[in-house]
């Protein structure tokens, strides 16, 4: 059996955080991952997640990247309602209407993509801890996904999958803040932003078509407060993508070095066994052997005896 802990003299490591604990403990002393399993369970399937863990914080930093510079930009079109009113010439301020909403378009798109990249790695990272010994997640792995679209247990439920897979990937209370920060962070920008994108829509509404300079200055007073108000938005979503982050990065790190040390590897094997669980081609599961069965034995034809006539030349 492979046991969670690995001997380093009198002390014995565990396979969850890395911490060195006294074999005099049944469980590990930080993360409290329980001595007697083995490092992954057999026969449950594992996915690989590094690669869509970096595809999904990549996405992440953009889509924050992208929100800030739009929730900034009232700023550029208040210092520009300000110039057309002493130049009496629109048309800059025109432009920069424009280039905002084509702003909007790629944030969208990677705003969007990145939301199904987190939810597969969600649902990936979770479903790996079904193999991990010792865990024992409070939500069945589907709620990863369906957990954003139920109304008000959106409120609640990603977070609790993201605790369950942090728990059990890197250990009790390593990552518990991170995962309160992140979801925090994401309550506060949800709300914000639809309070002031709807409060900034009204107020845009109630101006004037601008002619004269006293219309141009109400532009920059109403741009300039629109960009204050996005003030919270933005930095509710620096911290909330700075921690999701954060968060998937070292999950991932973790529960990859997990399965790869989960692989036995026997004499003799051919190179599919001997290959990490979960880097399967096109992205399907692979199953980690057992570490506590031997591989089943392959059934020959028997050798037939020679004879007459039976090989050629004799």
């Amino acid at each position: 059996m492979c046991a969670p802990y690995a001997h380093t003299g009198d002390t014995m490591r565990c396979q969850t955080c890395g911490d060195e604990t006294s074999p005099a403990f049944d469980d590990c002393q930080r993360c409290g991952t329980p001595l007697d399993g083995s490092v992954l369970s057999p026969g449950i399937a594992t996915y690989g997640v590094r690669g869509l863990g970096l595809a999904a914080a990549i996405g992440l930093g953009l889509t924050t990247l992208l929100y800030v510079l739009l929730a900034l930009f009232p700023a550029v079109d208040a210092v520009l309602a300000r110039r057309a009113g002493t130049t009496d010439d629109a048309e800059p301020l025109r432009s920069a209407t424009v280039l905002e909403g084509l702003l909007n378009v790629p944030y969208l798109l990677v705003y969007l993509t990145t939301a199904v990249l987190v939810m597969i790695w969600m649902f990936r990272a979770r479903k790996n801890t079904d193999a991990f010994p010792g865990v024992r997640p409070h939500l069945n792995a589907h709620w990863a996904i369906t957990g954003w679209w139920v109304p008000f247990a959106s409120l609640v439920v990603p977070c609790k999958v993201m605790a369950d897979i942090a728990r059990g990937s890197l250990g009790r209370g390593r990552t518990r803040g991170l995962v309160a920060l992140w979801w925090a962070g994401w309550l506060v920008f949800s709300v914000a932003d639809l309070f002031t994108s709807l409060d900034t829509a009204k107020r845009q509404l109630l101006l004037p078509e601008p002619r004269t300079p006293q219309d141009f200055q109400r532009y920059a007073d109403h741009y300039q407060e629109a960009a204050l108000r996005n003030l919270v938005p933005a930095l509710a979503c620096l911290v909330a993508g700075a921690s999701l982050i954060a968060l998937i990065l070292r999950i991932s790190a973790a529960q990859q070095a997990r399965i790869a040390r989960g692989t036995t590897v026997w004499p003799g094997a051919p190179a599919w066994v001997a290959a990490p669980a979960g880097v399967g081609p096109a992205g399907e599961p692979v199953i980690a052997p057992s570490p506590q069965m031997p591989a089943a034995p392959t059934v020959a034809s028997p050798p037939v005896p020679d004879g007459a006539g039976g090989t050629i030349g004799s």
